[in-house]
């Protein structure tokens, strides 16, 4: 079977076997602010420090929220929390950790310090476990590959899927530093899994800059690891001059049936002028699949502004890294929940908002 008649299988096994209810997701029209939140900088639990969390997903099951943090095992060991985090038609009330588990190794250890870079966190809506997504490393002495791992709620190591060749780091070619698997997700009701590089990979040409974008890759495979399909991504530019950079932050499932539409997390950062965060909505359904083929012959996948932070009300943008569709709103809005990465630093914030979206 074609990579691509396998999408639309995956989308026909989806609309069989998942409640009709959950299809009835769109994306689109006014987006408005339900809230923000802000975690205490420091903030200690359970013996760990609340920071650098990078990605957030939604337990519709539980109603809880899972997010990851990107510590490398620095400050406390590599681990994931639960939240509570209410949100309704009128707010966002303050958020209530409920829980904290180390992520652990196929040996049942923990990662040693620098051993990872977690990024994305996404619950498998077929079995409750957790993928997540890491960098890797690029140094002049160490090459070590991204990855997505599958752990158990406990946070046992329960699996890997691969990557791509074209993703591994090699000398001259594969991911930047520190801008890999930022962002993933299930698609077609859990039958793939999506991931997204940060920024183009070396031999997919430069960075973003404040005059010109650039193409990252998206890449679906089967949720048991078949890889099918890549993608360019058109990457906006950085919003202003000066040092800083711009990068894909998160993506997510525009409907959890659909194969072909995602939301994708645009943050650039700009010394001495701040972040900027915009959402897209991203289609592939015409785009080049590049899965073993260069980057510059694609057509790209098409893309279209959802809604840029700046325009929402809020005094303050930070690193937002993590969004994650909320619960259903009674008024029929479907909420997006974002959270910020603080890097560990006081000088930067733990913020989680809430938006509305018809």
């Amino acid at each position: 079977m074609g990579r691509h008649a396998f999408l639309i299988a995956a989308l026909a096994i989806a609309l069989a076997g998942v409640p009709t209810a959950t299809a009835q997701a769109e994306v689109g029209g006014p987006v408005r602010l339900l809230g923000e939140q802000v975690v205490p900088f420091g903030l200690d639990f359970q013996g760990t420090t609340v920071g650098g969390l990078s990605g957030i997903d939604y337990q519709p099951r539980t109603g809880e929220y899972v997010l990851i943090s990107d510590d490398r095992s620095d400050v406390n060991p590599a681990r994931f929390y639960t939240a509570r985090i209410p949100v309704d038609g009128k707010g966002m009330g303050p958020v209530a950790f409920t829980g904290t588990r180390p992520l652990r190794t196929a040996d049942g250890s923990l990662y040693a310090p620098k051993s990872l870079d977690p990024e994305e966190i996404r619950v498998d809506p077929w079995t409750g476990d957790y993928f997540w997504t890491q960098e890797g490393e690029r140094t002049d002495t160490v090459l070590a590959d991204p990855s997505v791992r599958i752990a158990r709620p406990d946070g046992a190591f329960a699996g890997e899927l691969p990557i791509p060749e074209n993703e591994r780091m090699r000398p001259n070619s594969g991911p930047r530093r520190n801008a890999a698997l930022e962002a993933a997700t299930f698609a077609a009701g859990g039958t793939l899994f999506v991931t997204a590089v940060e920024e183009p990979l070396l031999q997919d040409g430069p960075s973003p800059t404040d005059t010109e974008g650039a193409l990252s890759r998206i890449t679906v495979q089967t949720r048991f690891g078949t890889l099918l399909a890549q993608y360019a991504y058109p990457m906006s530019p950085v919003h202003a001059p000066g040092p800083g950079g711009s990068g894909v932050a998160s993506i997510l499932a525009a409907d959890p049936l659909d194969p072909t539409k995602f939301l994708v997390l645009e943050r650039s950062f700009v010394q001495g002028v701040g972040n900027s965060i915009r959402i897209y909505e991203a289609d592939i359904s015409a785009a080049t699949n590049i899965l073993d083929a260069p980057i510059g012959t694609a057509r790209p996948a098409t893309k279209r502004l959802l809604v840029d932070l700046a325009d929402v009300g809020l005094a303050h943008v930070d690193n937002i890294e993590g969004m994650t569709w909320g619960p259903r709103l009674p008024s029929g809005e479907r909420t997006l929940i974002l959270v910020s990465d603080n890097n560990f630093s006081d000088q930067q914030v733990t913020q989680l908002i809430a938006l509305a979206l018809r």
